[in-house]
């Protein structure tokens, strides 16, 4: 049990009574809403030129830090290109068939994640010390800051969609070469990209099939 000082056990009522009066002013999102976010959103191939700004880029990762990882480690890292100059920068480590997707977006955004996570935990988890959990066992590290990083790409793509920005995610470049150029020297890896922007529908695939709920869930 975490014993809790005064000013944190005042902390946790306010926390509590501001998301109890949270949802029971909101409504649940509409169905074109949720259609926005995945029912009829699509992976985006071609982008419109038009840009997004700095400051859209700050509100993005002010809402995707709020997103829950596992001890609040919050060890995703994200690089957001957007100059022509480290636009050529990464283009050598992708793939071919993702070079045009790339070049042409608005920004190139670099999922990463920090193995070095844990030296924040002092900030981030400040009521127990947790850091020497995660710096004394190498797998368990890793899988933190894989899985959590992971989580923290996939919170920044729902809610650049609900912003209403279009995304582009890949797997199809050379995470070593990335790691290289723009994380040497750290403790930082890639995970995924995902391009940031608004796209055009001009270039949407049509839809490939998803499982379904009896191929991959099961009630018990």
């Amino acid at each position: 049990m975490i014993e809790l000082n005064e000013e944190q056990k005042l902390a946790v009522e306010k926390a509590q009574n501001e998301f109890s009066q949270l949802k029971n002013n909101s409504d649940n999102l509409t169905d074109d809403q949720l259609n926005l976010l995945f029912g009829q959103a699509r992976s985006m191939n071609g982008w419109k030129d038009q840009d997004v700004s700095d400051d859209m880029l700050y509100s993005l990762y002010e809402l995707t830090k709020m997103g829950p990882t596992s001890t609040n480690s919050c060890p995703g890292r994200f690089v957001f290109i957007k100059s022509q100059k480290m636009k050529e920068k990464i283009k050598d480590a992708l793939l071919p068939n993702n070079v045009d997707k790339c070049m042409t977006a608005p920004v190139i955004t670099i999922i990463g994640y920090d193995l070095d996570f844990s030296d924040h935990m002092s900030k981030l988890f400040p009521h127990m010390d947790v850091a020497p959990m995660y710096k004394g066992n190498s797998d368990m590290n890793f899988a933190t800051a894989f899985r959590n990083g992971s989580l923290q790409g996939a919170y920044l793509m729902i809610i650049a969609r609900a912003m209403g920005l279009d995304c582009g995610p890949m797997s199809g470049f050379n995470n070593e070469l990335v790691d290289e150029l723009f994380f040497k020297d750290t403790k930082i890896k890639s995970n995924f990209l995902c391009c940031l922007g608004y796209g055009d529908p001009s270039k949407i695939f049509f839809r490939l099939p998803r499982l379904d709920f009896d191929e991959v869930c099961e009630i018990i």
